[in-house]
């Protein structure tokens, strides 16, 4: 039963994973595009220029879900590293349950005013040229997190098994580490 969670929330993060390197392609399609226009044409669009930053915003908070699965987060590993995989499960469980899931329904919830308020006062780019609809890349924020607390589940099952011993944690190479 847990593996079937387990597997079921990894589609979930993996699919985000896949949206963000997708969409890190089209900020890269996006910055050429711009900076050929500008450094050969002379030209530009403040509205490409924006989109960059959108796409970007977009890739870092979707990307969030899939680096928390893929184990791929930043921490402070002097004392984790000695530690036991069962130990490790328990510190993974109890860090997500006691602050990552609180912290991301906290952002979640009090980012919906934010939104709203964009969205009910038709907020679009003070630059002359810019995007409208500024409430469209504001949503990406309670979204992301709401995609942060179903990836955490996942995270939280898969410790869970590796607590209980059906599963044992991947051996981290020390090339990751360096890179």
């Amino acid at each position: 039963m847990l593996l079937k969670l387990e597997k079921f929330f990894d589609r979930f993060s993996d699919i985000m994973g896949w949206i963000a390197g997708f969409l890190n392609l089209v900020m890269l399609l996006n910055v050429f595009y711009d900076s050929i226009m500008r450094y050969f044409f002379n030209t530009g669009s403040i509205a490409m220029q924006e989109m960059e930053w959108h796409l970007f915003a977009v890739v870092f908070l979707f990307g969030m879900a899939f680096a928390l699965k893929e184990d791929g987060h930043v921490r402070v590993d002097i004392l984790y590293d000695q530690f036991s995989p069962r130990w490790k499960a328990v510190v993974n469980i109890s860090g997500t349950l006691l602050f990552l899931i609180p912290l991301s329904i906290l952002i979640a919830e009090g980012s919906y005013w934010y939104v709203h308020e964009a969205y009910t006062s038709g907020e679009i780019s003070g630059d002359p040229g810019g995007l409208t609809h500024r409430w469209l890349i504001k949503s990406v924020i309670p979204v992301s997190f709401v995609f942060l607390i179903i990836s955490a589940t996942g995270f939280v099952i898969h410790n869970i098994r590796i607590f209980r011993g059906f599963e044992t944690p991947p051996v981290r190479k020390i090339e990751d580490e360096i890179l």
